[in-house]
């Protein structure tokens, strides 16, 4: 019979080596609860959809996108590189709202099985301007929601619930990652709020070049005219150009902003027709590269608001 005392040494023994085994195994379980042993691969129409979906999927998901960094999707011709990764892929993300007009014949030319999520999905969109003569067919009306910081808490709930459906396993961490990146949402939307309000209403009005800019523009209280429709599919005529050029005087336009993946070439005339300013480059339909001002939303969005702020402060 043991004593009391050698009980108690076993006792301590037992609970030593148990508190062992667990420092041993524990972080390998904890591991592979939280990591997938393949990633989810993912497919987006372009950058700024990528860079969302990344947000929400981290680690769980590998995201390529179709139309890259300072790439215009307006104009995109997908390759047969693009028809393999999409039919490879475990789901699809596209804005939708007709944004990426390549998108739907490639999905079915591929013979694409994934579940396609429309980033857009509830979103009410703005009338997109048909009266300008561009060539261009967005019936559904304005695609570029994601110009809405409001707008893209719906892109991140629809990305989420795709990626749920897709991985189910990773249904904490998506959610976990979604609503964290909800938060960074809100503090960019405050930020940019409090930004603005130093600046005058009559001093809220520019030229873009092309029509990219209205949610931004009705989010923040600025008033945009742009050079192009909502599409960059064909050239702005003569007639589009001498709009802008009265518009500019009349509105008494301080600046003209060109676009990362535009030719600064019409905007530059303008500005020498009206005496305003080349205020500077946004970022409206992709993102940058790496080592641009704008590799992410939330930078692109702080970037774009920067350039406004210096361009239309300014004496």
């Amino acid at each position: 019979m043991l004593t009391p005392h050698f009980r108690d040494v076993i006792t301590s023994r037992r609970q030593i080596l148990a508190g062992a085994l667990v420092l041993a195994i524990g972080p390998g379980v904890a591991l592979a609860q939280t990591a997938p042993s393949k990633p989810l691969e993912v497919v987006t129409s372009f950058s700024i959809l990528a860079d969302l979906t990344r947000q929400v999927a981290k680690e769980r998901a590998n995201v390529v996108p179709l139309v890259g960094p300072n790439a215009d999707a307006h104009v995109y011709q997908a390759s047969p590189a693009d028809a393999r990764k999409v039919k490879d892929a475990g789901l699809i993300v596209v804005n939708g709202l007709g944004f990426e007009t390549f998108m739907p014949r490639l999905i079915r030319s591929a013979g694409a099985k994934a579940p396609v999520v429309t980033a857009t999905a509830g979103i009410k969109p703005i009338k997109a301007e048909t009266g300008h003569g561009h060539g261009h067919s967005h019936g559904a009306g304005d695609p570029h929601a994601w110009q809405s910081i409001e707008a893209v808490r719906t892109y991140v709930a629809n990305i989420r619930d795709g990626l749920i459906k897709a991985d189910p396993a990773g249904e904490a961490a998506y959610r976990r990652n979604a609503e964290a990146y909800l938060a960074e949402l809100a503090t960019l939307k405050g930020e940019l709020e409090t930004s603005f309000a130093a600046l005058p209403k009559d001093r809220r009005v520019a030229v873009t070049s092309h029509d990219a800019l209205a949610y931004f523009a009705r989010e923040f209280g600025f008033t945009l005219e742009a050079v192009q429709g909502v599409s960059t599919e064909a050239e702005p005529s003569a007639k589009d150009v001498a709009r802008i050029i009265r518009l500019t005087r009349e509105k008494k336009a301080r600046a003209i902003f060109v676009e990362n993946m535009n030719s600064p070439r019409i905007a530059e005339q303008i500005a020498r027709e009206t005496g305003a300013k080349i205020g500077g480059t946004l970022f409206s339909d992709a993102l940058s590269d790496e080592k641009g001002p704008a590799p992410t939303y939330i930078a692109m969005m702080r970037h774009n608001a920067k350039v406004l702020l210096e361009a239309l402060k300014a004496e």
